[in-house]
């Protein structure tokens, strides 16, 4: 780890604080089974979710339909998924313990991520996140969007701690890239939607965790 004390933290959302891929998968399923398409399993689905709703629908439309069809079709999809945002999404097991200790031990979090605000924040609200969170910076928050560092730039300066005190958590690259480039403590959530043959190593980040109450250790 980064030299310096641990004074806040920052998580992407989908695949490293809450496990969004179950509604993904449902709402995505809809869609296949109105266009008379068999269905994917969770297991195909979830290491795409951090990819965001373009590469979902790709992987579900793509060898079937044309590319021209594949933006309404995410369209679609999204469309359904907002309606239905939290039907089965939760925290991930163990992050109630995190969040209850930083509580206790008045540590600032936020969440940083590349979902819309229009997605995001009904999730948050949803999961009744969106008062416990110190900042929720989303896709189109700021003008740059992941792996720039300007919105963890920008979370960090709402918060009114230097980047340097943060842990920025998350489970793709783009989330470490830009950790690092805004010099946060970067850490990769390997329990999220990360693919086996991944190779962590290249993603240059600080710390890995298996666990979300493993955070606790690296403050």
């Amino acid at each position: 780890m980064k030299p310096t004390e641990v004074r806040a933290v920052l998580f992407d959302l989908d695949g490293t604080l809450i496990d969004t891929a179950p509604d993904m998968t449902a709402s995505l399923n809809h869609i296949l089974k109105e266009e008379g398409l068999d269905p994917l399993t969770l297991d195909v689905v979830r290491p795409h979710v951090s990819r965001g709703g373009l590469a979902m629908t790709k992987l579900a439309f793509e060898k079937h339909r044309p590319e021209e069809e594949i933006e309404s079709l995410r369209l679609r999809f999204l469309d359904y998924y907002l309606h239905n945002i939290a039907d089965h999404s939760t925290l991930f097991e163990g992050f109630e313990t995190v969040l209850h200790t930083f509580d206790q031990q008045s540590i600032l979090w936020g969440v940083v991520t590349n979902k819309p605000g229009w997605l995001t924040d009904p999730l948050m609200s949803a999961l009744k996140l969106d008062h416990r969170s110190a900042v929720t910076i989303s896709g189109d928050t700021t003008a740059e969007r992941k792996p720039h560092p300007l919105p963890l730039l920008t979370a960090a300066k709402i918060i009114g701690i230097d980047p340097q005190q943060f842990l920025y958590v998350g489970d793709d690259p783009r989330d470490i890239t830009a950790g690092n480039a805004a010099n946060m403590t970067t850490v990769i959530a390997k329990y999220g939607y990360i693919s086996q043959d991944a190779n962590l190593k290249s993603w240059m980040a600080d710390q890995v965790i298996d666990h979300p109450e493993q955070i606790l250790k690296l403050l």
